[in-house]
């Protein structure tokens, strides 16, 4: 029965193949053409176009400095339907010039979109790349409601089935397997990095995960938390006029820890800042220059952990520093706009209770949380350690800024130590490398050194200064990264300089300052705690 099986598979795969590479000897455009209409087990290909200079590519919204130095490619558009309420848009781009690999594509937020920019820089360096929608268009978290097959999809259906879809096409296009295959994202793409180590092992050689927001219902559970702490009261709310107070109180606390004050704090999980030092004392009214006892008590909350009524922890707390950097706390925590609104209560009114008119006044966090979980965790969740499957073959390099306001960076440590636990210390070192960004928020951007090649786009760097080049030698040569190197640019718009470089250290290793040019990363030294 097995080997029945195994030559109608055989048959199968021989004819999507081989009439591709019959096709080789008229050329790549047509071999491109040949793709119309396959079928991939319950999705379609749609679309196969032979894209020239980037030519046709107006609705993916590419700048044109992209999309005309974009090499030939074939553009491959796909609908997958694996449940009767799924519709999942991918698409596949495949360059005429193929460095022989495969690079997944990943989302963020509630996806809703194809990474084109991550594609167009794919196949720019000749990957050939994949990205999906994960099932429905557009940001907005409404797609979930009364949908469980589109929860599913998105939280790690698509992602999957992109990858499987993606090298298939690779490989009859080509008429040669991907000898390679990678996965890099951040925030939920992070998550969906972490999805694809635990449950396909074998879709990736190896994943580049920043910023993983792997326990959604924690996650979105301690964030509502904290928004309903802060929104309890006028009383309780910390404005955006009072970040520079609090960063600079922080930094004062905290900066010179590391041998240097520069406005960075290189390791503030042992700050030790307490939000009291600006308590306003009896009879200050101005507020801009101190904190109510309610707002110390919203702002101790953020840098406390969230726990359960056991007194387990759902959500780690935010560490200090940058607090009030662009794109920071004035984005994600401070006003009734903040971006952690919209995420917990877009969850909770769509995916958990199904209430539109649900609202974060009504959380509950020991049962909501319990709630959110048991309902959504299959599916969204990425938090099992037992990754040996994965850690067999893979590499795994996790990366997360020290300052994100979004998804405390204390999970992604978490994580990393719960698979030093489980997998066991030699075999988390030989696969698996963790690095903290002091200075960085969401996934970029801060006081701090930030540019390390963690983006999809931009012009690659050599092993020491690009992680994704760290990752690739590392999969292909048995080369283990050690000490990166992170790049502050400056604020030129076109053709940015650089001003600091900063070493980017294997953790638990954090950088001290030794002596010299503070803004050369060689005046510094990686320190074990």
């Amino acid at each position: 029965m097995k080997r029945a099986n195994f030559v109608v598979l055989a048959a199968a795969v021989f004819a999507v193949v081989a009439p591709i590479a019959a096709l080789a000897q008229t050329g790549p455009e047509v071999m491109c053409l040949g793709l119309q209409g396959r079928e991939l087990n319950h999705a379609r290909v749609v679309t196969a176009s032979f894209v020239l200079h980037g030519e046709g590519l107006e609705a993916a919204k590419l700048p044109p400095t992209a999309t005309g130095s974009l090499p030939a490619f074939c553009r491959v558009q796909i609908e997958d339907r694996p449940s009767a309420d799924s519709d999942i848009r991918t698409e596949v781009w495949l360059p005429v010039a193929w460095n022989g690999k495969f690079r997944g594509q990943g989302n963020g937020g509630f996806a809703g979109n194809i990474d084109y920019p991550g594609l167009a820089a794919a196949v720019a360096e000749g990957y050939a790349s994949g990205g999906t929608d994960t099932g429905h268009v557009g940001g907005l978290p409404n797609f979930a409601l009364g949908h469980p097959e589109k929860v599913k999809d998105f939280g790690w259906r698509a992602v999957h089935d992109m990858t499987v879809q993606g090298k298939a096409l690779a490989t009859a296009f080509y008429a040669k397997p991907v000898a390679h295959s990678y996965f890099t994202a951040c925030s939920d793409g992070g998550r969906e990095a972490l999805m694809e180590v635990e449950r396909f092992p074998q879709d990736y050689d190896g994943v580049l995960a920043g910023a993983p927001a792997y326990n959604w219902s924690g996650l979105l559970s301690g964030g509502a938390a904290g928004e309903q702490r802060m929104h309890a009261s006028t009383a309780s709310e910390i404005t955006a006029a009072q970040l520079p107070m609090i960063a600079k109180a922080a930094l004062a606390a905290c900066d010179a820890k590391d041998g240097l004050a520069d406005g960075v704090l290189s390791d503030p999980a042992h700050c030790g800042f307490d939000p009291a030092t600006l308590a306003c004392k009896q009879g200050q009214t101005d507020t801009a220059g101190c904190l109510t006892p309610e707002q110390v008590a919203t702002l101790r909350g953020f840098y406390s952990p969230k726990l359960d009524a056991s007194g387990k922890t759902i959500l780690p707390g935010s560490v200090p520093g940058a607090e009030d950097a662009p794109g920071g706390w004035d984005t994600w925590v401070a006003g009734d706009k903040a971006l952690g609104i919209f995420y917990s209560q877009g969850y909770f009114r769509n995916f958990v209770y199904e209430k539109p008119d649900w609202q974060l006044a009504s959380f509950d966090l020991d049962h909501d949380y319990k709630l959110a979980t048991a309902k959504t965790g299959a599916d969204l969740n990425s938090t099992s350690t037992a990754i040996q499957p994965f850690l067999s073959h893979g590499k795994l390099i996790l990366y997360h800024g020290w300052a994100d306001p979004a998804i405390p960076a204390l999970g992604t440590v978490d994580y990393y130590n719960g698979v030093i636990s489980t997998v066991g210390q030699k075999a988390a070192a030989e696969s698996t490398r963790l690095y903290m960004v002091p200075g960085m928020l969401h996934c970029g951007g801060g006081p701090g050194a930030t540019v390390f090649g963690q983006a999809e786009y931009g012009p690659r760097g050599d092993a020491q200064h690009d992680v994704f080049t760290a990752l690739e030698q590392w999969v292909e040569s048995g080369t283990a990264p050690g000490t990166l190197v992170a790049t502050k640019l400056g604020s030129e718009r076109t053709a940015p300089k650089p001003v600091m470089t900063r070493p980017l250290c294997v953790y638990p290793q954090t950088p001290v300052y030794k002596s010299g040019n503070a803004n050369d990363a060689n005046s510094f030294s990686c320190i074990a705690p």
